[in-house]
């Protein structure tokens, strides 16, 4: 997904491929403002391996930005931000019957640093 000939600026990560069609719509805003980017499912708690080997090769890839979203437990935007220096902006997505809270209270308590 994304813009495969430019190089992509922006890596909108999901926990899921439920969590799609929230993030199909981040994506839109991107190629709205033509922005590169790449669109990628990784779990924090299933896959933690191919998360981790992600945020480093974006890194070395020339990503700007990390898009991380996940619902209920919601921990990949912080599991992520703690391996990178890069900006990662967190996304909640309403996916249990806590209607996206435990989501939202997941990623934006996260401890500084």
């Amino acid at each position: 997904m994304g813009d495969k000939y430019m190089k992509a600026k922006v890596l909108i990560v999901m926990g899921s491929d439920s969590d799609l069609p929230v993030m199909d719509k981040t994506g839109d805003m991107l190629k709205e403002f033509n922005i590169p980017y790449q669109m990628t499912v990784s779990s924090a708690h299933r896959t933690p391996e191919r998360t981790l080997k992600l945020v480093k090769n974006a890194e070395k890839n020339g990503v700007e930005v990390i898009i991380a979203g996940a619902g209920a437990a919601a921990h990949l935007a912080g599991v992520i931000a703690s391996h990178t220096t890069l900006p990662v902006i967190g996304v909640p997505i309403d996916s249990s019957s806590l209607n996206g809270i435990d989501a939202l209270f997941s990623t934006v308590q996260m401890p500084p640093g």
